[in-house]
């Protein structure tokens, strides 16, 4: 899949350049004769047909592997990571420092609910697609810390914090992180 949407991507780049580089000044130049030649037609057909075989590959491949936001991905550790956002458990001492432990995602919301949010930005009130959206975002890459730290056999946890930027447009990188630690009995 990954493969298929890579060769459209590079149909689009293509002949978007070929549009842009040539078929631009092309037409500039023969303003008076009204027949497109092939090589641009071939152009704008690879333009067309590169951004249908992306969104197709996408909607596909998400449709395969979309899985609930909520259900945790660290399964394979057996156990549940306590997070705390404090140096020290109460009433447990650290017996071992594991390391630094992330969970890293870039989540971005589909152009329809970009447009609904732009619409409530106009109008007031809270932006509740781009709230789903970070949810999801902080929710997957706290289950792939956590996944981290129980891979690592950690017990907890300790200083979690949550960093955020915008990639582009409505996308957005979201980093959790903290270090692992065991705890004494």
């Amino acid at each position: 899949m990954k493969v298929i949407r890579q060769i459209g991507s590079l149909a689009f780049v293509a002949g978007l350049f070929v549009t842009i580089f040539a078929g631009v000044p092309w037409h500039v130049m023969t303003a008076e004769d009204p027949v497109v030649p092939w090589w641009l037609r071939i152009a704008v057909f690879c333009l067309l047909g590169g951004i249908l075989v992306v969104l197709v590959t996408l909607a596909l491949e998400q449709k395969i592997t979309r899985r609930p936001a909520e259900a945790p991905v660290d399964a394979e550790s057996g156990s549940r990571v306590l997070l705390l956002n404090s140096a020290e458990v109460p009433g447990r001492a650290t017996r071992e420092i594991l390391g630094l432990v992330q969970g890293h995602t870039v989540y971005a919301i589909w152009l329809g609910k970009d447009l609904s949010a732009i619409v409530r930005l106009i109008l007031g009130g809270e932006l509740t697609e781009y709230t789903e959206m970070m949810g999801w975002a902080r929710t997957t890459a706290t289950n792939r810390m956590m996944a981290q730290a129980g891979r690592m056999g950690a017990d907890a946890i300790i200083n979690v914090r949550y960093m955020t930027t915008s990639v582009i447009g409505s996308a957005a990188e979201l980093l959790a992180y903290g270090t692992a630690v065991k705890l004494s009995e």
